[in-house]
């Protein structure tokens, strides 16, 4: 059964935010540029928005819940960044195209895996032709029984999921992570559009 995303926000039962940017993104900003037009599906509330705005980029964080949203745009504004209701699997409903980058943080991890291939059509559908998709991927995620969200995703469903479309660019274990996620958890990979 797919999780209540704004009645969590509503209750305050939100332990994904941390309050704070996801440390491997501002690892890799540490020493590359994300710049053009940039949307964050799952944005919650905005932590990783505003970073990216910061560096300049035109971003937009799409949540499916409304509280959500509007906690991100009460904090102050980094940069141009904007927030949008929507619900990233199906995109048509909101005509999004052309974006320079997609960053993934939480919303693949959140979404049940039977809706990965969803996910990745609407990925390309979004990105313009050699658009970047940079992602956080949970390779593990500590006592998963196959309950969720987050759900794990391994190095064999990455693959199977984005080669056709994608090409790696490169990927990193992270040095930066939440305490709570340790060394080798995670993985950043940046692939480009074919």
């Amino acid at each position: 059964m797919a999780k209540n995303w704004n009645q969590a926000y509503l209750e305050n039962e939100t332990p994904w935010d941390k309050g704070s940017a996801a440390p491997p993104l501002a690892e890799f900003l540490a020493k590359h540029v994300v710049a053009g037009r940039v949307l964050v599906p799952g944005c919650g509330t905005g932590h990783d928005v505003r970073l990216l705005s910061a560096q300049g980029a035109d971003v937009v964080g799409m949540d499916l819940s409304p509280e959500a949203l509007r906690r991100a745009e009460a904090f102050s504004k980094a940069g141009q960044e904007s927030y949008l209701l929507g619900d990233f699997l199906n995109v048509e409903s909101v005509a999004l195209v052309g974006y320079d980058w997609v960053f993934e943080h939480t919303c693949l991890c959140a979404i049940e895996p039977t809706q990965r291939q969803d996910y990745v059509r609407s990925l390309v559908k979004t990105l313009r032709p050699g658009g970047h998709f940079l992602a956080v991927f949970f390779r593990e995620v500590s006592d998963y029984s196959g309950g969720g969200p987050p759900h794990p995703i391994d190095s064999r469903e990455i693959k199977m999921l984005f080669e056709k479309d994608f090409e790696r660019v490169e990927s990193f274990v992270p040095k930066q992570h939440y305490p709570e996620r340790p060394y080798g958890a995670e993985e950043v990979v940046r692939f480009r559009l074919k």
